[in-house]
């Protein structure tokens, strides 16, 4: 598979994940304090780089499946997080998102800058028109994170599904084309947004 930046953003770059990646991926997302909230857990090395070698025939945006890009910092490529995009197969306008980092990268604004690097390439080049946020509410980071990128919190759902064993809340946040676009700068040399 070849590397291709998908977004550059102020610190970070949203690229391709490459099997080189599996096992720097799998050192962080199989720390406990990491999985918890996680219902993507790869078993193995092998198994995510199985996964990864599978995402080039599938490819950003295709309805109904899970595709995840490598989070890396901008100045040396230092592969911090991933974060996943799922356009659903009901309605391909919408996509639901999740975003997970390295302890060590946690804390610094970076995931605010992949979310918002992420609905520059879901909203603004693919031209989605929701994008989605599935979020248990003990975690409170994430949370966080939601508000503070400017998603509106839509449903509270109580005990709504089993995860790891337990009935469990899910919170969802969600953010419109149109929304994402008013938060955004205006470049005084463009013409007038319509």
């Amino acid at each position: 598979m070849s590397e291709q930046i998908l977004v550059e953003h102020r610190r970070v770059v949203l690229r391709q994940l490459r099997r080189a990646d599996a096992e720097a991926v799998f050192a962080y997302r199989s720390l406990p304090e990491i999985c918890r909230y996680q219902s993507w857990e790869p078993a193995s090395v092998d198994e995510l780089g199985q996964f990864i070698d599978s995402l080039s025939e599938i490819g950003l945006g295709a309805p109904g499946r899970w595709f995840q890009l490598a989070i890396t910092k901008r100045d040396d490529g230092e592969l911090i997080g991933d974060c996943g995009t799922h356009v659903l197969a009901s309605d391909s306008s919408q996509a639901e998102v999740g975003i997970t980092l390295a302890p060590h990268a946690q804390g610094q604004g970076l995931a605010t800058e992949a979310v918002e690097a992420l609905l520059g390439l879901l909203l603004g080049r693919l031209g989605l028109h929701r994008v989605i946020g599935s979020v248990d509410p003990r975690n409170a980071a994430s949370l966080a994170l939601m508000r503070r990128v400017g998603w509106r919190q839509e449903a509270h759902h109580v005990e709504s599904f089993r995860f790891k064993g337990a009935w469990a809340d899910d919170v969802i946040f969600a953010i419109l084309d149109r929304e994402w676009r008013a938060r955004q700068p205006v470049d005084p040399t463009s013409p007038p947004r319509s």
